[in-house]
């Protein structure tokens, strides 16, 4: 209590200073926020927004630590000298990998909020806490820190901060940034070969004329995208022993985390449950053109479409973004049947556009931005819709 009640005191004495707000930042963060309740009729709780996003830190620990020791597995397998999982070699390749993307993720976009805090001369948001752990886990192991420092201050200024900061964006800040990052550097984020770390510089040997055998750093998306087979088991999906992105590549843990969000409250049930209906009805759908024989092996949308429905829910960034992303309170739907038609929509989307757009087969992305649009709009009709039936009610009862 001690220490708590100086750094109130030094605070009340600085009140008036520019700097407080990112003081006030750490303190909040330590200790209790700023506005608290004392009086009146307010439900009293022991969370708030910081202690919230921390819980959904928390929930991503467990995929950052598996995307660390995976990063190093995929190396040395697509290389020819595979080490066991749990060993230090593939953790250290993980560590010196990944942990500058995190470092890089939370120290620009926390130091472009500290600065719009400053200037704004409010409190600091506290929802890049997820927003930064959730970046380095949806981008290639291999892609150069300048880029990732520039997508993150576009998703920060652009994607939150005209909006007028956290609560008030239309769009999930880590998708836009990925968005970014796939519009202005297509070839590091839909190429196949920047998902292992150190294939493209090992393909380049290849094109070279040096004496290696060829490696593979793609996606397995990207591979069906190509018309190549299935090269993993389904349980190797399901664990997450293939290549991806940082964080997307374990379903079981995936599915562990979103249980415990929903189990929390943080993260709503209904999208996730409608969003993996939607993807499921769209692959069936696929699966039955390919069944009526309405499409050939000759077509470039045949790997994908033949690909077995339910397997599209292992592979890809697809389980990563409806339990993480899609579920994002501010972007997403209000309304409990604006979810269900949110979440059905986001997974239908994500398959459709998985198929038909074989350039960049991960279609997640950009079916949760299309969704996080919409979202207002299916909460107008939905409550609009409530309106007229209760008028109905109404006039029924009157007469």
């Amino acid at each position: 209590m001690g220490l708590k009640q100086n750094l109130h005191n030094f605070k009340e004495k600085n009140k008036d200073k520019k700097w407080l707000p990112a003081y006030s930042a750490i303190h909040t963060f330590l200790f209790t926020p700023n506005e608290t309740t004392h009086s009146g009729g307010h439900v009293r709780a022991v969370d708030d927004l910081k202690r919230t996003m921390n819980m959904v830190v928390l929930a991503l620990v467990p995929c950052l630590i598996f995307g660390m020791l995976n990063t190093g597995y995929q190396h040395y397998a697509a290389f020819g000298t595979p080490v066991e999982f749990l060993s230090w070699e593939a953790l250290s390749i993980g560590l010196i990998k990944v942990l500058p993307l995190v470092l890089v993720s939370y120290i620009i976009g926390l130091g472009v909020e500290f600065i719009f805090a400053i200037i704004k001369g409010h409190e600091v948001e506290e929802g890049y806490l997820v927003t930064g752990m959730l970046v380095p886990l949806i981008v290639p192991v291999d892609i150069p820190l300048w880029m990732l420092s520039v997508a993150v201050i576009f998703g920060v200024v652009i994607g939150k901060e005209v909006f007028g900061g956290t609560g008030m964006n239309i769009l999930n800040p880590a998708l836009t940034i990925r968005a970014f990052l796939f519009f202005a550097y297509p070839t590091w984020m839909s190429g196949d070969k920047v998902w292992v770390h150190g294939a493209k510089e090992r393909a380049q040997e290849i094109v070279d004329g040096a004496n290696l055998d060829a490696i593979s750093g793609e996606t397995m998306l990207g591979a069906l995208a190509q018309g190549k087979e299935l090269s993993y088991s389904v349980l190797d999906m399901f664990w997450g022993f293939i290549p991806g992105s940082v964080g997307e590549t374990s379903t079981f843990l995936i599915l562990l985390a979103g249980l415990f969000l929903i189990y929390t409250k943080i993260a709503s049930g209904r999208v996730i449950i409608s969003s993996v209906i939607g993807a499921l009805v769209m692959g069936l759908i696929f699966n039955g053109v390919v069944s009526a024989g309405w499409i050939t092996e000759t077509s470039k949308f045949y790997s994908l479409m033949n690909t077995e429905f339910w397997h599209h829910l292992l592979i890809g960034g697809f389980a990563f973004g409806v339990v993480f992303m899609a579920t994002d309170p501010v972007t997403g739907s209000q309304t409990n049947k604006g979810k269900w038609i949110y979440g059905f929509l986001i997974g239908f989307i994500s398959i459709m556009i998985r198929v038909f757009n074989p350039a960049y087969p991960e279609g997640v992305m950009l079916a949760i931005l299309l969704m996080n649009v919409f979202a207002p709009t299916i909460d107008h009709y939905v409550v609009q819709g409530n309106v007229k039936r209760r008028m109905k009610r109404l006039k029924a009862k009157t007469v």
